[in-house]
């Protein structure tokens, strides 16, 4: 990350070692440091200052590092916190860490590595920030954390990530298909201490037993058929990052033994190796499936799931977050219409109640895919309901998805949509089969060709759609355009 303005409050009641953090960030360009000689100056400068990143002491006389944490934590949770002490245990760490500190680093440091932290941890500050703007100024949440939306539902998640990302605890991703699991923990992991490296993911389903067991652990040359070299695991792969093991409850009993090894000891041995090795990774698994009955009928370790569900984040479904809806379609529609440019698209007044009203099953996925559909289907600069329908024909029973949104109608407006639905169809299928030619489509309709034109025109039906696949525009009598 390029340095840019930053402002860093050193917090240390020692002056000498409080002069030397100061001269030593001052040295990085665009930061601005300030100095506290307690606890008490340091609150007040992050109440009238507001510091993005604080770098404390542990040990200080009146209030100490950690009573300074939850104090900043109460004023701004948004601000970074970095603790740093010459009387490090690891009770105390893990301490710091569960009360919210970005990082934990004893004394005698490294100063290029203190500073490292500091960068990260303005980046992290300015992410969580960045999010918070984004919602208050566009009613939306899209950016760091790939999400969009505004419900108290998907607050709650927000809140939960902010909370556990800046911890090493173990999270557990809980919800229905297509909700955004992967986002979540994403998020989790690019706004940790660890969020500099890549973090690694490993789709457990998509790989049989014997394959997925190498895949985590690794494995030595010859452990097994078509082993010709030693092989690194994904756990070792991801040292010093995180790991997400996505859709958990589908690992057989037999591996989640030795992955239960993982997050008790922090150490994998290879198959075919008889030693093992440590490793420093954050375990960050997801699920859709419920673990608990599982545990009942034999399939999941009651003990591994204990180890798992240090920190549970239910993701909420579709349904939890109605009010969302209007905010991703649009967001789907600006992708989906740059992608295949078709810029300018919009959807309709009944296409967006149409959105809103119906239940998705797939959640956030398969609304994705419908306002995918409608963007390659859309005929016009309006996107429609039929445009969102699972009939890819034009002909397809558009008015059979309206119907609920219909009876909720005033009756005449109910009736004119009805004639405008069954309008628009009647058009396209005699174009369709006129081959785009419109007095041959007139005629076939009973109508006169200016009556046909004007249905056209009032409906947005264009002949252009309809001219046969070859591009040859066949004219009434001797192959001239459309009329």
């Amino acid at each position: 990350m390029e340095n840019s303005l930053g402002r860093i409050l050193v917090v240390d009641d020692e002056a000498d070692m409080a002069s030397m953090l100061r001269r030593l960030f001052a040295k990085e360009p665009g930061w601005e440091i300030k100095v506290a000689l307690s606890g008490e100056e340091a609150m007040e400068e992050v109440v009238g200052w507001r510091p993005e990143v604080v770098v404390t002491d542990v040990k200080m006389e009146g209030m100490d590092g950690l009573a300074l944490l939850n104090g900043i934590k109460g004023v701004d949770p948004t601000i970074s916190v970095v603790v740093i002490t010459g009387y490090a245990t690891v009770e105390m760490a893990v301490e710091a860490l569960k009360e919210g500190a970005y990082d934990f680093l004893e004394k005698p440091f490294d100063n290029r590595r203190l500073k490292n932290i500091v960068r990260r941890a303005l980046e992290r500050t300015r992410l969580i920030q960045e999010n918070r703007r984004l919602q208050e100024g566009s009613g939306e949440m899209e950016g760091a954390y790939g999400f969009v939306g505004r419900s108290p539902a998907l607050r709650r998640v927000f809140a939960m990530i902010e909370q556990v990302a800046a911890t090493d605890a173990t999270v557990l991703i809980r919800g229905p298909s297509g909700t955004g699991k992967e986002l979540a923990a994403r998020a989790i992991h690019r706004l940790s201490p660890r969020g500099h490296r890549r973090m690694v993911t490993v789709n457990c389903p998509a790989l049989p037993q014997h394959l997925l067991e190498s895949e985590l652990f690794g494995h030595r040359k010859g452990a097994f058929t078509g082993a010709d070299t030693d092989r690194e695991g994904l756990f070792v792969a991801a040292h010093g990052s995180s790991i997400l093991l996505d859709e958990i409850g589908d690992i057989p009993v037999s591996i989640q033994t030795k992955l239960l090894r993982v997050l008790q000891e922090k150490e994998v041995r290879a198959v075919g190796s008889t030693t093992t090795r440590k490793v420093d990774v954050r375990v960050i698994a997801s699920t859709n499936q419920d673990l608990e009955e599982k545990i009942k009928r034999g399939e999941f370790r009651e003990d591994l799931f204990y180890r798992l569900n240090v920190v549970t984040i239910t993701m909420p479904s579709l349904s939890e977050m109605r009010e969302d809806i209007p905010a991703l379609a649009h967001h789907f529609l600006q992708r989906y219409a740059r992608r295949y440019g078709k810029e300018g698209l919009q959807f309709s007044k009944e296409a967006l109640e149409y959105l809103i009203s119906r239940e998705w099953k797939g959640n956030v996925r398969e609304l994705e895919h419908a306002v995918q559909r409608g963007v390659l289907m859309a005929r016009c600069e309006t996107i429609d309901v039929c445009d969102l329908g699972e009939e890819p024909s034009p002909e397809g029973p558009c008015h059979e998805f309206q119907l609920p949104l219909l009876l909720q109608r005033p009756y005449n407006s109910a009736k004119a949509r009805v004639i405008e639905l069954f309008t628009r169809r009647y058009l396209a299928k005699a174009l369709k089969e006129s081959g785009g030619n419109v007095s041959r489509a007139a005629r076939a309709s009973g109508l006169e060709r200016q009556s046909f034109q004007r249905l056209m025109k009032r409906y947005g039906v264009s002949a252009r759609d309809y001219l046969p696949s070859d591009g040859e525009q066949q004219g009434e009598a001797g192959g001239g355009p459309p009329r």
